[in-house]
């Protein structure tokens, strides 16, 4: 039998298990006191039952105690020591509250931050830059309030809209806030703490000239795009160096009236060329070049990529519960696996493509195979047996 290095003592699911530290999980429990009714399926039972059900990609309760329980006799590498049931699942995820997976999520995330950040190679336009969007998790059910009107034909889907902040480098969410999907963005913006200096980037449909003016008074700068129906009084337009982007039309200082207050607000109108298109910018930042403020707002497209990593990965379409907690959960448990996964990412030198990551360990939870030396060289086992094959045929000649 030929050699092979990369087995392991434990299979890839315990190996990802590792990196999510344990005290985290207690010390949320005995906070939220959220073991007290439960004799076996504790806190930590849960979230590595989720984990297991989320990254196999399963769709059903049922699903999950048959995969589990053709694996009894592993069972004891996740740290299970009791086969859930159907009936204890669905009934974990509809009264343990979905805050305790909440503040596990935010216990990794303060955890491996600084990490993420040192090793991001990620270039923001400013130094600390925060981005700031929404993303809307269709549900098949009226749980919570769909946005628009009522089709004409059939009922409205319901929808929980994630509002979320991430720090550029960091590249997961620091911050997040769940709404129905009728919702309005802007009534995030009321939850964000943010320090005098900072630079944080939206899209229009965070427009809230009040929260600007605040924002102003505090030292807080912000970038986002105007609105197009917005009404405004040009006050004075700056001058347009030669050596400017060829994009910038127009720099100019303007002002809103709302509420019976005047803000004074940066405008410039930008014209991108691979879209076609001009793009109308405000910021209360008269500082920085005009390129650079749209350079700031290019920069938001991160979070959409973000979103899109989360949903193509660990598709939020089934869900283990039908209640409003349930669903939380399995978005909670579906973030911690992401930053997880993305610090798996980070550590190994070897280029990956985070979907492709993914797979490998979807589809080998259970294998015996020490996942960072195969994820640094997954090729090397391969050449070690054609060249061993080789020199067998040589003694042949």
């Amino acid at each position: 039998m030929n050699n092979i290095r990369k087995f392991s003592g434990q299979p890839i699911i315990s190996q990802i298990l590792t990196l999510i530290d344990p005290g985290i999980i207690y010390r949320t429990a005995k906070h939220h006191n959220s073991d007290r009714y439960y004799k076996k399926f504790k806190t930590y039972d849960h979230l590595v039952t989720m984990i297991y059900a989320i990254i196999s990609g399963i769709s059903s309760l049922r699903e999950i105690t048959s995969i589990i329980l053709a694996c009894e006799g592993k069972i004891n590498h996740l740290g299970i020591k009791h086969f859930p049931r159907r009936s204890t699942i669905s009934d974990a995820n509809k009264k343990r509250t979905s805050e305790v997976f909440a503040e596990i999520y935010r216990g990794l995330y303060n955890q491996y931050k600084g990490f993420l950040s040192d090793s991001s190679n990620l270039i923001p336009a400013v130094k600390g830059l925060k981005i700031i969007d929404s993303t809307t998790i269709s549900l098949f059910s009226d749980i919570l309030k769909g946005a628009g009107r009522n089709p004409i034909n059939g009922k409205k889907k319901g929808g929980i809209k994630m509002h979320t902040m991430i720090n550029s480098l960091e590249d997961v969410p620091c911050l997040i806030r769940f709404s129905s999907a009728a919702t309005h963005d802007h009534i995030f913006l009321k939850d964000l703490e943010l320090k005098k200096g900072s630079f944080v980037v939206f899209d229009k449909g965070y427009n809230d000239y009040e929260q600007y003016s605040e924002w102003t008074l505090e030292g807080i700068y912000f970038v986002t795009r105007q609105k197009d129906n917005a009404v405004y009084d040009s006050l004075k337009e700056f001058e347009i160096e030669d050596e400017s982007d060829p994009g910038i039309l127009k720099d100019e200082r303007i002002e809103v009236e709302k509420g019976g207050k005047k803000i004074e607000l940066r405008r410039i109108a930008y014209w991108y060329d691979p879209h076609n298109k001009v793009y109308e910018f405000i910021t209360n930042n008269f500082e920085l070049k005009a390129e650079k403020i749209a350079e700031i707002y290019k920069n938001r497209w991160q979070i959409e990529k973000m979103f899109k990593r989360l949903k193509q990965n660990f598709p939020l379409k089934y869900f283990l519960g039908d209640s409003q907690n349930a669903i939380e959960i399995q978005i909670w448990v579906s973030l911690i696996i992401q930053l997880i996964m993305l610090v798996v990412q980070r550590k190994v030198k070897r280029s990956w493509a985070y979907s492709n990551m993914v797979s490998i360990v979807r589809y080998h939870l259970m294998t015996y195979i020490n996942l960072f030396k195969f994820l640094e060289n997954p090729e090397a086992d391969w050449e070690l047996l054609r060249t061993k094959n080789t020199e067998q045929l040589l003694l042949f000649e």
